[in-house]
């Protein structure tokens, strides 16, 4: 083992498997209160602007709505097929057809889960178990770590480097051993904005082939990207035969809270997961599914429009941050911008982002949370904000942050 691939193996039972791979679990085996309950409260206490979780503050397009709505009407009010319901399939398909080139049989190889949440969750276990080693990238979506943890699997993380938060192939290829069995790629990447190019991406397939490990893609962003088209994995020679690919509409079309996600990949890796899914929930959000089937179905000009609207959200944010004093690693896509700390003389990014709610009045959340130990010292610096909020407070919220130079 390499001191670049860091790994975590399970302890106790399934509650604190999964608590200590998300990082919930304090020192004495007790649950504590998570960083974004807490910087919420702050936010609350001091009437601070709260960008500290990533979810929009208004929703998508209406005609969406009103589809769910009508659906409701219509009597679709009822488990959908456990698999999903036949037109948000079709939808699918045809989507990873016209963006990508994919083509997926939506009656074999296309699952719809309750968010990608879930189809993390079901892949995880369905492919890993003790004795296996599960590689990601860290900093992590906290998802990862918990059900990597829940299987029973050790967690193998590959360090993401500021300031482009790209990982070195070397300690990528130091992560993988004979006990790999899963690697999971989030791209676009969840904190650090990052979007990984066709080398990296190529270098992952290459290396789960020599393994004969799964990759299982988080790709809930692929339309939030501000530079090049996104590259599913997928789409790579020799990855569509060994690879999942997880995607959702909540980030997409800014509706968070129907949870509707999918799974796509080969037929049996699919089936495996489907029969997972089928104990976690059964069946998805009826009316909503409906509604997915429409608005994947949108014309190009609305996926443009939207990336294009929160580029320049992005770049409202990350002028605040920079009149604050911060060093600002612009991110490529997703909701996310991270700051350095260090510029304004702090080490400790967790210590300023209790303090910011009540000198400013902005909330943000650490990057050390989404980390094992290790990566959480490398990491200790830097300040994760979300920018998925409307213009007018992300422009308060950089007035805001323009005073904090003045403060510290």
């Amino acid at each position: 083992m390499t001191p670049d691939a860091q790994r975590r193996g399970p302890r106790g039972s399934a509650w604190q498997r999964t608590a200590a791979g998300a990082n919930l679990l304090g020192a004495d085996g007790k649950l504590g209160l998570t960083i974004f309950e807490e910087m919420t409260s702050l936010a609350v206490k001091h009437g601070a602007i709260n960008l500290g979780q990533g979810f929009p503050d208004e929703d998508g397009p209406a005609e969406m709505a009103e589809a769910a709505r009508a659906a409701i009407l219509a009597g679709a009010n009822q488990y959908a097929p456990g698999q999903g319901i036949p037109r948000l399939r079709e939808a699918i398909a045809a989507h990873q057809k016209r963006f990508y080139g994919l083509e997926v049989d939506p009656w074999r190889e296309v699952i719809v889960t309750t968010g990608a949440t879930e189809g993390i969750a079901a892949a995880v276990l369905a492919l890993a178990g003790p004795g296996d080693e599960v590689i990601s990238f860290e900093p992590f979506y906290d998802s990862y770590g918990a059900m990597i943890g829940l299987a029973g699997a050790e967690h193998v993380t590959v360090p993401l480097h500021a300031p482009t938060f790209q990982p070195d192939l070397v300690e990528l290829e130091a992560a993988f051993s004979a006990k790999t069995r899963l690697v999971v790629v989030n791209n676009p990447h969840n904190p650090t904005g990052a979007v990984f190019g066709r080398e990296v991406l190529s270098r992952i397939v290459e290396l789960a082939a020599a393994h004969d490990a799964v990759v299982v893609t988080d790709e809930v962003y692929e339309h939030l990207v501000f530079g090049e088209p996104h590259l599913p994995v997928a789409s790579l020679p020799g990855a569509a035969a060994r690879t999942l690919t997880i995607s959702s509409a909540g980030k997409t079309f800014s509706f968070t809270g129907w949870k509707i996600g999918w799974v796509t990949g080969p037929e049996e890796l699919v089936g495996r997961v489907r029969t997972i899914k089928q104990f976690l929930t059964y069946s998805s959000g009826t009316p909503f599914q409906e509604a997915v089937a429409l608005g994947l179905g949108y014309p190009d000009e609305f996926f443009r429009g939207i990336a294009s609207t929160l580029k320049a959200k992005r770049d409202l944010l990350s002028d605040g941050l920079r009149a604050a004093g911060f060093e600002v690693f612009s991110p490529a896509g997703t909701y996310f911008i991270t700051a350095d700390t260090r510029a304004l003389g702090f080490d400790d990014a967790a210590d300023l982002a209790r303090r910011l709610p009540e000198l400013v009045g902005v909330a943000g959340i650490p990057v050390s949370v989404f980390c094992h130990a290790d990566g959480a010292r490398r990491t200790r610096s830097l300040l994760r904000f979300a920018f998925c909020k409307k213009e007018p407070l992300l422009a308060e919220a950089a007035n805001r942050l323009a005073r904090l130079a003045d403060l510290v």
